[in-house]
């Protein structure tokens, strides 16, 4: 990537960056970057079957103000090649490769739900490579999940515009007006938009979050192998992912703050886009404590 291409990105969004490749150990990673060249880089691991065009431009955009963000499809995902795992640990390991090809040396990650267990594992794993973390609508390994029930009960809804309305907002006229403005917000892009790849991803992805939720962690041994700073947040009301799982990991992890959004289900990110970029920016700011 050349200084004018960086240049370029700089002032990007995620609705008009175009999407780069970057390929190594036999997968085609599609990514966006956006933001300015310098700092810490914000690397983003997605929710079951999400892909790049899933994340919200009012989050990403805001965030990329003033630091270099990085959307990526994990492999198997959107147009990147490769097979998708069915297991957390696998997934992180082709995360780590990809940012690594990219000459990354330290990042900050932000894991939404199942990205949010692929984050636990890379932050785990990676102490040097992770500089701060952020979990949201997520859970710890052997937390609590209704990944199936929750799908079964938002498709099966067939009057509404998106699945992704009950599956991400509450049932209140605010949270439900947010959510359509969040979809429409998703859809903006019409050119270069990434690709849904069907059962092939949320197969394998929708056994991997089962497995991480139903596999006992006797004393959340991964959570207190993460000394990294975290950032916690959770929506009141998440049917898929429980706040309880929330505080779990607050109380887990050795150096986390806790954040818990009113009236919002699993997408509280996007339902409450404008405070959650606000507390992110404030953690990613902060001057580490010395240890």
């Amino acid at each position: 990537m050349t200084k004018l291409d960086i240049a370029s990105e700089d002032a990007a969004t995620l609705e008009t960056v175009p999407t780069r490749y970057i390929e190594g150990n036999g997968i085609r990673f599609a990514y966006r970057r956006l933001g300015p060249a310098t700092g810490t880089p914000l690397i983003l691991l997605q929710h079951f079957s999400g892909n790049i065009d899933s994340w919200d431009p009012a989050v990403v955009n805001a965030l990329a103000a003033d630091r270099p963000v990085i959307a990526f499809d994990n492999a198997g995902v959107g147009r990147s090649t490769g097979q998708t795992p069915d297991n957390v640990e696998a997934m992180a390991r082709d995360a780590v490769d990809f940012i690594h090809l990219l000459g990354l040396a330290e990042v900050d990650l932000l894991g939404f739900s199942l990205g949010g267990c692929v984050a636990q594992q890379i932050a785990a794993e990676h102490g040097q490579l992770v500089r701060k973390l952020i979990l949201v609508g997520t859970a710890p390994k052997g937390g609590e999940e209704h990944l199936l029930a929750v799908l079964q009960e938002a498709f099966s809804q067939t009057d509404v515009p998106d699945p992704r309305l009950p599956l991400f907002f509450t049932n209140s006229s605010a949270s439900w007006s947010a959510g359509l403005a969040f979809l429409k917000r998703t859809q903006v892009r019409k050119d270069d938009r990434d690709t849904d790849n069907g059962s092939a991803v949320t197969d394998p992805q929708a056994m991997a979050l089962i497995t991480w939720c139903a596999t006992p962690d006797p004393g959340h041994a991964i959570l207190r192998t993460i000394r990294q700073p975290a950032l916690v947040i959770s929506g009141s009301h998440d049917t898929m992912l429980p706040a309880s799982n929330a505080y779990a990991m607050f109380k887990g992890l050795s150096n986390a703050q806790l954040v818990l959004y009113p009236d919002s289900g699993h997408g509280a990110l996007f339902q409450h886009h404008e405070l959650f970029v606000s507390h992110v920016r404030t953690f990613l700011d902060a001057r580490r404590a010395a240890a």
